[in-house]
């Protein structure tokens, strides 16, 4: 078997020096039957290794209780057979613009600060998932005749904690669950951060998207000795709902990894292909500068990344400037590119054939529900993914007073005696008409993603502070869940009582049908729709936004079958255009 190794300014393989050259590829963002297609055009860009995160509360939905965690090893097989190594980043915090930094809401629920610590609370939770998931990665290291060259320890960890036990312990215990290949960690190029992020006896490595004779010489400062690696090399960037659409000109990503190349440093590029943040699953970030305390930013449902292969897997024009780079550094002739996977063959309408409002689809498909005098949070609720309606009758008889809601997360669709009374958001907490008593209110609240990256990681999702009537705090809040894994189940929805379609473009669940002819990869249109959620066949697409700027949803070919297709439409906010042969109708195009 072969042994991989770091040498004073090299990586060894067997004693002798090479160079990754590696791209980030998320198997959990890319539909399974897709990721031999993708990492096979990894191979063509002239890439040797490909890299992933592992997201924790994908796989650990809940405390002890295990989902498909064998995915990743089924990916790394599949490293293995398209001819590439493979680098894996396990956390247990990956940020990668997922919920949670992929950290589980109970989790962060639990610890609070103390997550990404020593705390013995939070590394016994840690010890406890990472012995669940070492199993898909040791029996695949490469002195063993895998593809794994090399594992991640943490990740960014500069750039949030100095904790360097921690970072300590997380190494040992790497260690003693089996892992024999260099141990690694990654952190920006400034010296607070490498400081912060790395340890003795581990390899350090830097993440940025420019100068990078720059932030190899920072690194230096820090290590003498060790090959230079750039982990994330930022190609492209992500976007943000209501933002613009992130692009780094081909040029000038190309004139960046040639300075990398020059440097003798390997390098993973960030994104190779993103892919596409599936079931509301995607993150969010802070505004506010440094200290990422500002608004809360949504992440879109593309992951696209303005990556060399786009998020449907076709080559663009990076992809043919990062080749062109890369094709000086390989060995021989670089492999054809492979041709795209099949593409939808027809355009086809929707045809929507029955609607269940959002109230009635609370009562089929409800989870937990609490009643105090204070609201529940969704970690309280145990919702990760999802709603809650929140109930609150403001006393009288009593004249009209501004209505207000204190530490709402995220947004807030408000109903006062059952007729919609606006939409509230963190900056704007404030009905804009005043509220008279006796009333019923009603907010319907929607986690847009928790965040994923900076001081308020883990920060609590729903209404945490109150409702106040004037200065009057209403006490007596009735709270219901509707979570979106539930949805996710096909017999349930099945189980859902439908209605005729409303003429008025209601918010609720929408169910219909979709005739393909030629079944392949399609991105979705939902004109008029205003935002919500997406299943065909019971595959979450995805949140859609007419915020923007993302403005279709990506559908997998293998998601699609010849004939009928069902489709459910959860919309949250109502639309004046719904049913078949209107303009609001969804249609899937080719990609």
């Amino acid at each position: 078997m072969s042994e991989f190794t770091v040498g004073d300014e090299d990586f060894l393989l067997d004693g002798r020096p090479v160079r990754v050259l590696s791209g980030a590829l998320h198997y959990f963002r890319v539909h399974e039957a897709q990721w031999g297609h993708r990492l096979a055009m990894l191979r063509a860009m002239g890439l040797n290794c490909v890299e992933t995160y592992v997201p924790w509360n994908l796989h650990e939905p809940a405390p002890g209780r295990t989902r498909d965690v064998a995915a990743l090893g089924r990916f790394l097989d599949a490293a293995r057979d398209a001819g590439l190594w493979a680098i894996v980043r396990p956390g247990p915090y990956i940020c990668a613009e997922w919920e949670n930094g992929g950290l589980p809401y109970w989790l962060t629920a639990e610890a609070g600060a103390r997550v990404r610590t020593r705390d013995e609370r939070y590394m016994g939770h840690v010890s406890d998932w990472f012995g669940r998931l070492l199993p898909e990665i040791v029996p695949r290291q490469i002195d063993r005749g895998g593809p794994v060259i090399m594992v991640q320890v943490e990740n960014e960890y500069g750039s949030y904690g100095s904790d360097a036990a921690y970072v300590r312990r997380l190494a040992d215990l790497l260690r003693e669950l089996g892992v024999t290949v260099p141990l690694c960690t990654s952190d920006g190029p400034e010296d607070h951060m490498l400081s912060g992020g790395s340890v003795p006896g581990v390899l350090a490595t830097v993440n940025f998207g420019s100068h990078a004779r720059v932030a190899f010489e920072t690194l230096r400062r820090h290590r003498p000795e060790g090959p230079l690696m750039c982990m994330e090399f930022w190609c492209g960037w992500f976007d943000h709902w209501g933002g613009e659409h992130a692009v780094r000109d081909a040029r000038d990503a190309a004139a960046a990894l040639r300075e990398i190349l020059r440097c003798g440093a390997s390098v993973n590029l960030y994104m190779a292909h993103g892919g596409t943040s599936f079931a509301g699953w995607a993150g969010a970030n802070r505004g506010g500068g440094a200290l990422h305390d500002g608004p809360l930013e949504p992440d879109v449902t593309s992951y696209d990344y303005d990556a060399p292969i786009d998020e449907y897997g076709r080559p663009t024009a990076k992809f043919r400037a990062l080749r062109e780079v890369l094709a000086e550094y390989a060995d021989g002739p670089l492999p054809e590119v492979p041709p795209a996977p099949p593409s939808l063959g027809a355009p086809t309408e929707a045809v929507l054939t029955g609607w269940t409002p959002l109230t009635d689809v609370l009562e089929t498909l409800g989870g937990p529900e609490a009643s105090g005098p204070v609201p529940a949070t969704f970690e309280e609720l145990g919702v990760e993914r999802g709603l809650v309606r929140y109930e609150v009758t403001v006393p009288g008889p009593r004249e009209p007073y501004p209505l207000t809601v204190r530490g709402l997360r995220d947004l807030a669709v408000v109903y006062v005696d059952g007729e919609r009374a606006g939409v509230l958001t963190e900056e704007d907490p404030c009905l804009k008409e005043p509220v008279a008593g006796h009333a019923r209110v009603e907010l319907w609240v929607e986690s847009l993603g928790r965040v994923n990256y900076g001081p308020r990681l883990g920060e609590s999702k729903g209404i945490t502070g109150g409702v106040l009537h004037e200065r009057q705090f209403l006490h007596g809040v009735r709270a219901r869940a509707l979570r979106l894994e539930v949805l996710e189940d096909a017999g349930a929805v099945r189980a859902v009582p439908f209605r005729e379609l409303p003429g008025d473009g209601a918010p609720g669940l929408y169910r219909g049908t979709v005739t393909v002819r030629g079944a392949g990869d399609a991105r979705l249109e939902l004109p008029g729709l205003t935002r919500g959620f997406v299943w065909i066949n019971g595959f979450g697409l995805g949140r859609y936004w007419s915020a923007g700027p993302q403005r279709t949803l990506f559908v997998p070919g293998p998601v699609l079958r010849e004939g009928g297709n069902e489709l459910w439409v959860l919309e949250l906010e109502g639309t004046a255009r719904t049913g078949s042969g209107e303009a609001g109708t969804p249609v899937l195009r080719a990609v």
